[in-house]
C-alpha cells in the first residue's frame, strides 16, 4: 500500500495511467450508431475520394482554349449530379451542376454568376483558369492511404469520413463496463422524503452522466450500506461483473470508511491520499482482479478527481490513443493569497473583461458545493504551494476538452 504521505497528482495518475490496460476483442456496429466509439482497426482508403474530378459549383464546364472575347459558347448538354457525362463537344459549354461529374476534355467551371445566358450561347464574363472550381479525384483521400487510426473516438466528422469510404458498418473496442458504489447509511434516492441526518445521492447521478458522456456501460449501480461485511461482498460481486468498479466515500480515515479497509484486506491498494484540492482521500486498487477506483465523498470532490483523474484512465482502457489534455493559458480574474500544499482546481469559468479574456473563480470552493460546477464552465489550475494575483497566468482546463 502507498505511505500515509500525499501522492503527487502528476504522479498519481502516472501510476494509475501504468495499471490502465486496454480492452481486446471488438465489435461491429452500424455506422449510425458509431458516435462516440473507438475504433478497434485502422481504416485505409478502399477508392479515391471523390471517385472522379466534379464540380465545386453551379456553372458550365468548358475547354479554356475554346474561349474568345465575348463570343458565346453553344451549350451542347446538361449534367445533372449522379449522372455519368458524355465526353464535352469542342466549342461548346456543358450546365453543370454542383458535385456533378466534371465531362472529359473539360479543364475548367465557371460559375452560373460569371456568365451571361444568350440565345446563342453564354457568354463569359469573368477570366477563367485550367483547373478553376473543380474538386479532382482523390482530393480528399488517395486510395490505400491511412484515413483513419485505431484507437481514434469516432466524432460527426468521422462518421462522414467513414460514409465517404463507403463504410457501413465499423469495428469498434467493447464498452466499459462499470460498477458504481455509493457509500453511506445517510444516503436516499431523490423522490424520497428526507429523514433527520439522511441527504441525497449526488454523486450517484453525477457518475452516471460523467460515464454516459464518455460512452461506458454502467451494469451495477448501488448504494453500501456502513458495515465491513456488505462492503466486501458488494465489492467482491461488482468486480465479477465490471471492467472497472468506481466508489464514492468510504476511503477516508473515519471508522465508517470501509472501502479503503476491504481494499487493504482482501484486494490490493496501490494508491491512497493524492495531493489535490478538492479530493484528497482517492484511492485506487482492485479486487479479485478488477480495478477498483476509489473517490471522495464530497460532491464536488467527486466531479474534479473523476476528470482529473478517472477520465485519463478509462479513455486509455477504452483503447484511446491520445488522452491528453493541454489547457488553455490565461490570466486570472482572482486571488489566491494562501498557497497550498496540494494542487487546486478550481471551479472557473472564461469571462471578457474589455478586451481580454480572463478566468473567474466561484468565489466558494467548498468541496460539498456543486452548484459551483454549474456555475462554471471549467477548472482553473492553481499549482502547489502558489499564491496568486489577479492578472497571473493560469492554465483553465474547459468540462469540454476534459471529457474530451
Amino acid at each position: 500500500m502507498a505511505g500515509q504521505h500525499l501522492t503527487a497528482v502528476e504522479e498519481a495518475i502516472s501510476h494509475i495511467l501504468a495499471q490502465a490496460k486496454a480492452l481486446t476483442g471488438s465489435e461491429t456496429v452500424p455506422l449510425a450508431d458509431s458516435l462516440g466509439r473507438v475504433l478497434a482497426e485502422d481504416h485505409h482508403v478502399p477508392a479515391d475520394v471523390p471517385p472522379a474530378d466534379n464540380s465545386a459549383v453551379d456553372g458550365y464546364a468548358l475547354r479554356t482554349q475554346d474561349l474568345v472575347a465575348n463570343q458565346p459558347l453553344p451549350v451542347s448538354a446538361r449534367v445533372p449530379a449522379g449522372q455519368a457525362p458524355m465526353a464535352i463537344e469542342p466549342g461548346t459549354a456543358v450546365r453543370i451542376f454542383t458535385g456533378s461529374e466534371i465531362p472529359a476534355g473539360a479543364n475548367a467551371v465557371v460559375m452560373q454568376e460569371r456568365v451571361e445566358a444568350t440565345d446563342a450561347g453564354v457568354v463569359i464574363v469573368a477570366d477563367v483558369s485550367d483547373g478553376q472550381n473543380i474538386r479532382r479525384r482523390g482530393q480528399d483521400l488517395r486510395q490505400d492511404d491511412l484515413a483513419l487510426a485505431r484507437g481514434i473516438r469516432i466524432r460527426p466528422q468521422e462518421m462522414g469520413l467513414l460514409a465517404s469510404m463507403g463504410i457501413a458498418r465499423v469495428p469498434v473496442i467493447p464498452r466499459l463496463k462499470v460498477a458504481i458504489l455509493s457509500t453511506g447509511d445517510e444516503l436516499v434516492e431523490p423522490g424520497t422524503a428526507l429523514q433527520p441526518g439522511q441527504i441525497y445521492n449526488t454523486n450517484r447521478f453525477t457518475l452516471l452522466g460523467l460515464l454516459a458522456e464518455i460512452g461506458c456501460d454502467v451494469v451495477l449501480c448501488e448504494t453500501l450500506r456502513d458495515t465491513r461485511e456488505v462492503t466486501q461482498t458488494t465489492l467482491k460481486r461488482a468486480a465479477n461483473e465490471a471492467d472497472l468498479v468506481i466508489t464514492s466515500g468510504g476511503v477516508s480515515v473515519g471508522e465508517e470508511d470501509h472501502v479503503r479497509a476491504v481494499l487493504e484486506e482482501s484486494g490490493e491498494l496501490s494508491l491512497w491520499r493524492m495531493a489535490i484540492k478538492p479530493g484528497k482521500p482517492l484511492a485506487f486498487g482492485s479486487i479479485d482482479g478488477t480495478p477498483v477506483l476509489g473517490l471522495p465523498g464530497n460532491p464536488a470532490a467527486v466531479l474534479v478527481t473523476f476528470l482529473v483523474v478517472g477520465i485519463p484512465y478509462i479513455r486509455k482502457r477504452q483503447g484511446v490513443t491520445d488522452y491528453r489534455v493541454y489547457g488553455e493559458p490565461l490570466p486570472a480574474a482572482f486571488s489566491v493569497d494562501s498557497a497550498s500544499i496540494r494542487k487546486e482546481f478550481v471551479r472557473a469559468r472564461k469571462e471578457l473583461n474589455g478586451q481580454q479574456m480572463s478566468v473567474a473563480a466561484y468565489p466558494n470552493q467548498s468541496s460539498g458545493m456543486l452548484s459551483s460546477a454549474c456555475w462554471a464552465d471549467g477548472l482553473a489550475v492553481v499549482p502547489e504551494h502558489t499564491t496568486i494575483t489577479p492578472g497571473d497566468i493560469i492554465t483553465y482546463y474547459s468540462f469540454a476538452e476534459l471529457l474530451g
